[in-house]
């Protein structure tokens, strides 16, 4: 049965675990099981996922639902999850916060759909139904394209006060940190919180302005659970030196994206191969060879303590 959603605040490291696949690009359940798991040990205070860094483009309705329910399932109550719902048309979109609602989401999340783009007008109709349909918070996912569709912090703030369910925002499109203080400013207490994006490279900034969390992906999640911390404890120094620790390996994913998040998931012996179905960069031998320097110099940082691959 599925839990009921929790209301309190959402606040902290919400990861975002990795979709992973077979040698035949089948979904590998064992893998995503034990993947979830290991945000959970990590340390993490919310889970996200089918989003971006799940690849969820490439994912099927089934697929999506198997994801939704072992997210639930492997939560266990113990932290919030959150599903997201982006699709590219909005009946889509509505159809899985639905099912997410039912199987007990704590929250929903989308970025509004994208085949075609929506205008201004389209957006705010599209999440006054997501919000009817999902009836639990909604999150939206302010995103640059070619899938994403960037909105003002004004216009942000106009649907946080006018849609009671939408409360929360993850900002990462261009310009973060002045849109995350300006939404805060014009939405008021109805907007419960904004978290940040791109991997938390620029958390530090994000929450001397007022964010509740960041939405990384997951594979360093026991790192991004202690700077989170560090920085809720006010513990700012500390902070700052793990930060510094943590950017090669942000910087790098910023630059290989799904790539990278896999292949530590993979040296870290939490999934089974690394494998992707999205499309882009591989990384090379000598890519290979700079991860294994880095990480060598991140993992004393690891609290999750597993079998290590190398190149």
């Amino acid at each position: 049965m599925p839990s009921m959603p929790s209301d309190r605040p959402h606040r902290g490291l919400f990861a975002i675990p990795v979709t992973p696949f077979d040698e035949q690009l089948r979904l590998d359940e064992p893998s995503l099981r034990r993947v979830i798991q290991f945000c959970v040990e990590a340390g993490a205070h919310g889970i996200v996922t089918p989003v971006n860094a799940s690849e969820f483009t490439t994912l099927t309705f089934d697929e999506r639902r198997l994801i939704t329910r072992v997210a639930i399932q492997e939560a266990g109550g113990k932290i919030p999850v959150v599903i997201g719902v982006c699709d590219k048309t909005p009946e889509q979109a509505l159809r899985l916060a639905r099912e997410a609602a039912e199987a007990g989401a704590d929250a929903v999340i989308a970025m509004p759909p994208y085949e075609p783009h929506l205008d201004m007008d389209g957006i705010a109709r599209f999440y006054e139904a997501l919000a009817e349909a999902a009836g639990i918070p909604v999150y939206i996912q302010n995103h640059e394209g070619p899938i994403g569709t960037p909105m003002s912090a004004e216009f942000v703030a106009k649907l946080c006060r006018e849609i009671p369910l939408v409360q929360y925002v993850k900002e990462e499109s261009l310009g973060t940190g002045a849109k995350i203080t300006r939404t805060l400013e014009l939405a008021g207490d109805a907007c419960k919180g904004i978290m940040g994006g791109r991997a938390g490279r620029y958390l530090l900034d994000e929450y001397r302005r007022g964010a509740c969390g960041t939405m990384p992906a997951c594979e360093i999640a026991d790192v991004h659970a202690q700077l989170w911390n560090l920085l809720d404890s006010g513990r700012h120094r500390e902070a700052r030196d793990l930060h510094r620790e943590m950017l090669p390996l942000l910087n790098y994913e910023a630059a290989f994206g799904v790539a990278v998040y896999k292949d530590v998931l993979w040296r870290r012996g939490i999934i089974r191969t690394p494998l992707r179905r999205l499309p882009g960069l591989e990384l090379d031998d000598y890519d290979r060879q700079e991860l294994d320097a880095i990480l060598d110099d991140l993992a004393p940082r690891f609290t999750i303590k597993t079998p290590w691959k190398r190149t």
